[in-house]
């Protein structure tokens, strides 16, 4: 009788335990369901340079006088460092999520206005290495709708160094806004037209600087497999990052940001000639309208308009599969002093070359870039000498410089 009991025990010890085992994998497994059409990827990419600036500038510095005569490659005789990307992506059928973080100086650089973080003013915050983060949802085959922090639709060049023929930016992509932080949304009319709009935070700002918000556009036109026109726009009550002007705005209007409308109308067409050539050009024209106390009765208020535009010629021409030659010519004009590079217009001519190797991972680009600056638009007693930029013995003596040097882009 006593065995009977044994056996019974043992038997019951045993469903417990082999039930228990069996809800214990079910706890530590959370179902997930099965998606066949899911993908997850990792890419991304490094560069470094080294350039260097014919006029011996004694600080080292390609900016000159107004400070921003470069977006990226600022000094010079100095080995650097410029972005180290690791963009990550999950695609489903309807939907995706991206987040591409970015690391070293141009991070920084490509984020500005990120400067305003939970510290308070001059604390950078963890959004400072966020590039883009955003979302898509497909509501139909024809309307996707985006949400997050974005690169702009603004301009032929990107930020991304291999997705550029020339390794420095234009002069045009330099004074555009870099990112958008916001919501948009994409209609296909049909195979060749592509619309968008959408509403974003200011221009380059991580958070907005007043209560209103800006508006995007686009219109992409697919005229034929080699030529494409895109139209682009950017429009809203805000205010511009140049220091000048905002002191003359404060100076002028107590009302920094209520009563000036900023706008830019963006033309981007590209032609491919043949399979090795390409041509393309890129044409800014901006606004910004407001008001200003008037010079004859200072209790009146007057409108104004200011303008700043440009256009830059791209010539790309691949020779074989390994090295291609590519030729930027661009123009701004900023005389007004609306936006960064001072009071003053810049023409400037870049040669880049692009070695590509170990199956287009790897790509040398060699570059000989000169800028050319109309005088600037300063007044005070010594202004009659004063250049944009500097020579070797710290004076601002110069109006061109040409810098030479070559890039190394690793893409993964």
């Amino acid at each position: 009788m006593k065995e009977k009991y044994t056996v019974i025990l043992v038997f019951l010890v045993s469903v417990v335990l082999t039930n228990s085992n069996y809800y214990a994998q079910q706890r530590d497994s959370v179902p997930v369901p099965e998606n066949k059409t899911s993908k997850f990827t990792f890419s991304g990419y490094v560069d470094f340079n080294y350039f260097k600036n014919l006029n011996n500038p004694r600080s080292g510095s390609n900016l000159g006088l107004s400070g921003s005569a470069r977006a990226f490659d600022q000094k010079e005789n100095q080995f650097q460092l410029g972005l180290a990307q690791t963009k990550i992506t999950y695609t489903r059928a309807k939907s995706d999520v991206m987040i591409d973080l970015t690391f070293g100086p141009h991070a920084d650089l490509g984020n500005y206005g990120n400067v305003i973080g939970p510290l308070g003013n001059g604390y950078s915050s963890s959004s400072i290495a966020i590039k883009q983060a955003y979302f898509n949802y497909k509501f139909t085959k024809k309307f996707t709708f985006t949400a997050g922090q974005f690169g702009t639709h603004v301009c032929y060049e990107f930020i991304d160094a291999p997705l550029n023929y020339n390794y420095s930016l234009s002069n045009l992509f330099n004074n555009g806004p870099f990112y958008h932080l916001g919501i948009k949304g994409s209609y296909a009319l049909n195979k060749k037209i592509i619309v968008m709009a959408g509403i974003v935070n200011n221009w380059d700002n991580l958070y907005d600087n007043n209560k209103f918000k800006t508006a995007i556009a686009q219109v992409n036109v697919l005229v034929s497999n080699n030529f494409t026109v895109i139209a682009n726009y950017i429009g809203g009550h805000e205010t511009t990052n140049s220091a000048s002007y905002r002191n003359h705005i404060r100076a002028a209007n107590d009302s920094l940001s209520t009563n000036n409308f900023k706008q830019l109308l963006d033309l981007i067409i590209t032609y491919k000639i043949s399979p090795k050539f390409t041509l393309a050009i890129n044409a800014v024209a901006g606004a910004l309208n407001g008001k200003q106390t008037s010079v004859s009765d200072t209790t009146k208020k007057v409108n104004y308009t200011n303008n700043w535009g440009g256009v830059a010629l791209y010539l790309n021409y691949q020779f074989t599969k390994k090295f291609g030659l590519g030729i930027r010519s661009d123009f701004f004009d900023n005389t007004a002093g609306v936006m960064y590079i001072g009071k003053t217009d810049v023409h400037s001519t870049t040669l880049t070359g692009r070695f590509s190797l170990d199956e287009d991972h790897l790509f040398i680009k060699p570059e000989v870039r000169m800028d050319i600056y109309k005088k600037l638009n300063y007044t005070g007693p010594s202004a009659t000498n004063i250049q944009q930029f500097e020579d070797s013995k710290g004076y601002f003596t110069k109006n061109s410089q040409i810098t030479v040097g070559m890039a190394f882009v690793y893409v993964f």
